[in-house]
């Protein structure tokens, strides 16, 4: 390794150090130990592998003194032949063991990455809904990126570089002190002068990649906000493009300034203690050159001891970086540990079975239920800030109780806001009631499999989410056995096979992010498509056509009645002419049930549903005056 490496080496050692001043856990390297126990015989093979590759480091300076030895003696030219030959055979072993060791070191190190990311994916799907609301995207899938990475460092990087530099530093000062104590010592002393200039220089280091780190961050989050299609659409509505660019050129030149100022200060560095570096190696010469002009020392020895000098500072200058180097792994482990350590609210019970076959009915027996609050279900860290809301656990739903025999629908209207949605969330257990029971074919939830609970019941939420994938892979989310005859049907019944035949690659065809390359009314009748294709016996509808036009609706409501046909379902709707023929009606306010009946029952009892009927129609009475 050159000085000049080694002076890097030093550097980042200790700019890492500046940021990250912890203690050991002990907790934490007990779990890593529970994720290393499966690859602890690649490990071994790692660490020995580092042992051969520190030897051989060694032994080239001490053959090269041996050749200057024979030179100088005037010995045997085959001496010096073999003695390069030697020479030549470790350059080439110390080749292949570098790639040997590269390979381990990645087999190691994405093994250990596939265990974590698999192990943080499979719990995070584990999460309640209120998980997903309240956590930043950005910073979840930071967790399953740069810090499984980091992580992995702690194997393919750190664990190798901490055996390979110790041996290397036993083996270099063994022999240094056997040729020249003198000279060893003095290589020894001048280490000061090599590290302490990187401790000042390594803080302002720090301090000006911390902030780079935050200014990348800041402008990072802006271009994901504006890029974003309802951000840009935003922008070009109420936005002011002049003053957008001007705001990113002066984000944009503050990175580009403290740049070249860490980039200036790197040089500095650098170059400095590659002049130190070269003094000592003046130094070492100089002394040796005198010992061995005054018979006291070979002239090979000296020759080794310079070739030494530089296997001597990169081992200590590393290891005085290491505990850094396993901090910064250990607190990468620790995130990701902190993510695994949140428990989920919903769980499978071991015994957990399946929905009895046949039409099922559907129950809420005294249902109470309210969010839980963010310390239950998140991490301040994934909020990003700086602790958590301590609020909720408010009861939203009181003692709520219905039924829905096996093929009746019923409809649940209301206010905004009075637990409709909530009351739909429950059914397929995206969350756990506080109080009660809701029952599927007169089995609890809790008690089923999540399986066959998503066999089981199907569900069109308000937004109408698409991925940024094909048309086909959205549709095979529900089925992924589905044959295209089979996709094309339910495309058929959702009145959608006009549209997805006139798109450029058919079925092929991606619908971009969220699906904004179709319509609203498009989206959501591709997520109806979906349900169609599903073809569970319990449906949930969630303003499952609030986003359509008169006609579009008309036509969904169509193929709705012909997929709800013999199912039983609970359709959240606000408009009440969308519910009109459901077998019951219930109308929910502040989380109570208010009302039942049908809809002539409920008109001509005069109370909050009339209200609401009247409310509604009259307002579209004026609307087609107007």
């Amino acid at each position: 390794m050159s000085m000049e490496t080694t002076a890097w080496t030093q550097l980042h050692s200790v700019m890492n150090a500046e940021q990250d001043r912890r203690p050991l856990a002990r907790a934490t390297l007990r779990r890593i130990g529970t994720f290393a126990r499966p690859h602890r015989t690649r490990i071994a093979r790692f660490v020995l592998l580092g042992v051969v590759t520190a030897l051989l480091a060694v032994a080239t300076p001490v053959l090269a003194g041996r050749v200057v030895d024979t030179i100088v003696s005037g010995g045997d030219e085959g001496t010096v032949v073999r003695l390069a030959l030697l020479i030549a055979l470790i350059a080439v072993a110390e080749a292949a063991l570098g790639i040997l060791s590269r390979r381990l070191s990645a087999m190691l190190g994405e093994g250990l990455i596939l265990d974590l990311r698999t192990a943080v994916f499979d719990h995070v799907q584990r999460m309640p809904v209120a998980f997903f609301t309240r956590t930043r995207t950005g910073a979840l899938v930071s967790r399953l990126n740069n810090d499984v990475i980091g992580a992995q460092r702690a194997f393919s990087n750190t664990l190798s570089g901490v055996v390979t530099n110790l041996v290397t530093l036993v083996l270099t000062l063994a022999v240094m002190l056997t040729l020249s104590w003198q000279i060893t010592l003095l290589a020894l002393v001048l280490l000061p002068v090599f590290v302490l200039p990187a401790r000042r220089m390594g803080r302002r280091m720090a301090r000006m990649q911390r902030e780079a780190a935050t200014l990348n961050a800041a402008m990072g989050t802006r271009m994901t906000e504006r890029f974003s299609a309802p951000g840009a659409t935003l922008i070009k509505l109420f936005g002011r493009p002049e003053e957008e660019s001007a705001e990113f050129a002066d984000r944009a030149r503050r990175v580009a300034d403290i740049g070249v100022r860490t980039a200036t200060a790197q040089a500095a560095f650098i170059t400095a203690l590659t002049l130190v570096s070269a003094l000592a190696l003046a130094l070492v010469y100089g002394l040796g050159g005198f010992f061995a002009l005054r018979g006291t020392l070979d002239p090979g020895a000296v020759v080794a001891l310079a070739l030494l000098l530089t296997r001597l500072y990169a081992p200590l200058t590393a290891l005085a970086g290491a505990r850094v180097e396993v901090m910064s792994a250990l607190v990468s482990f620790e995130r990701v540990f902190e993510v695994l350590d949140l428990t989920p609210l919903i769980d499978e019970k071991p015994d957990a079975r399946p929905v009895p076959e046949g039409p099922v009915a559907v129950e809420f027996d005294d249902v109470r239920f309210g969010y839980p609050s963010a310390d239950k279900v998140s991490l301040a860290s994934l909020e990003e800030v700086a602790s958590l809301d301590t609020r909720g656990g408010d009861e939203v739903l009181h003692g709520l109780s219905f039924r829905a025999e096996p093929g009746q629908t019923v409809a649940l209207v209301g206010s905004s806001g009075a637990g409709k949605s909530t009351i739909a969330q429950l059914l397929p257990r995206l969350y756990d009631t506080d109080g009660g029971a809701v029952r599927i074919g007169g089995v609890d939830v809790r008690d089923l499999s999540a399986r066959s609970l998503r066999d089981t019941v199907g569900m069109v939420t308000q937004d109408g989410h698409l991925f940024h994938d094909t048309v086909r892979a959205n549709l095979l989310l529900a089925r992924p056995d589905a044959s295209d005859t089979e996709l094309w049907d339910a495309l058929r019944r959702a009145r959608l096979t006009d549209l997805v035949r006139s798109l450029p690659d058919g079925l092929d065809t991606v619908v971009g992010e969220r699906g904004y390359r179709l319509s609203g009314g498009e989206r959501q009748r591709m997520t109806i498509a979906r349900l169609l294709l599903a073809r569970q016996r319990v449906v949930i509808l969630d303003e499952a056509t609030a986003h359509l036009d008169n006609t579009s609706e008309a036509a969904v409501q169509e193929a709705l009645a012909e997929a709800l046909e013999g199912r039983t379902a609970v359709v959240i709707a606000h408009r009440l002419s969308t519910v009109r023929s459901a077998d019951q009606i219930l109308v929910v306010e502040a989380g109570r049930i208010v009302e039942r009946g049908t809809h002539d029952e409920l008109l001509g009892a005069g109370g909050r549903y009339a209200q609401l009927h009247r409310t509604q129609f009259g307002r579209r009475a004026m609307e087609k005056a107007a």
